[in-house]
């Protein structure tokens, strides 16, 4: 089994989301990735990033979310684009996990439409509510006509132990991390469940968040992961994912 890093487009935010005390004006610069995992029974990607259409038109695609977290990427540098640089495309994949269904974690989602969508009860509940826009959840951008595969607890993707669903509620109510076997050890796709590994180290979560105590509870849980020897990968840490690309094409 392979597991590949993707682009996934990038933004810019106030730095103070993150990191408590910043100055109002200060921003930072956030990558987005995507996970292709090559497993025996299919190709699998966790998150499917930017939707291309928000570097070139990120009003009519985002609306005013955009004035909060603002694209700065080209086209290319999406998920449904970054395939190729592996020999593939959309048509390849057979699953697609949303860790969440807000645009930067699943902007790519309708092209897929031979995948399975594998999301969580509680999240995909949470996209369809009233007002979910108003929550970040724009329905063009997690929507598409294959509709949902959720679940409620734990998932275990094949039923082979190699790639499980871990709920971790508290930055969206179906918020869920993908923990991934490989030969050489255990990856945890964390996602927005800690954004950066400072969130991790200090135990605090960012204002962006449904619900602080439970997002508060995935980080210590993330960090009890991590003490044992797992290698958790955060959803937007520049030094994490600069690193993660310069340690080779894949990691098996």
């Amino acid at each position: 089994m392979r597991m590949h890093f993707l682009a996934g487009g990038r933004l810019r935010m106030r730095r103070s989301v993150f990191v408590p005390g910043a100055a109002k004006e200060e921003t930072i610069e956030l990558p987005v990735h995507a996970t292709l995992i090559r497993h025996p029974k299919g190709n699998v990607l966790f998150d499917s990033g930017c939707n291309p259409q928000a570097a070139i038109d990120p009003q009519a695609c985002w609306g005013g979310l955009a004035r909060v977290m603002t694209p700065i990427f080209d086209p290319e540098q999406t998920v449904v684009r970054q395939l190729a640089t592996l020999g593939l495309e959309a048509g390849d994949i057979d699953v697609v996990i949303c860790s969440h269904l807000h645009p930067d974690h699943c902007g790519c989602n309708r092209y897929f439409g031979r995948a399975t969508f594998l999301c969580h009860e509680a999240e995909v509940a949470a996209a369809k509510a009233d007002g979910a826009e108003n929550q970040g959840y724009l329905k063009p951008e997690w929507d598409q006509p294959q509709g949902f595969q959720t679940f409620g607890a734990e998932h275990d993707v094949f039923g082979d132990g190699r790639i499980v669903l871990l709920p971790m509620p508290g930055h969206t109510p179906g918020m869920t991390v993908a923990q991934v076997a490989l030969d050489g050890g255990t990856f945890v796709l964390a996602s927005d469940a800690a954004p950066l590994q400072a969130n991790i180290d200090e135990g605090m979560a960012p204002r962006n968040t449904w619900n602080m105590e439970l997002a508060v509870a995935a980080l210590v849980r993330l960090k009890a992961l991590r003490d044992k020897g797992a290698t958790i990968v955060s959803g937007h840490d520049e030094a994490q994912w600069l690193a993660l690309r310069k340690g080779g094409e894949f990691y098996e």
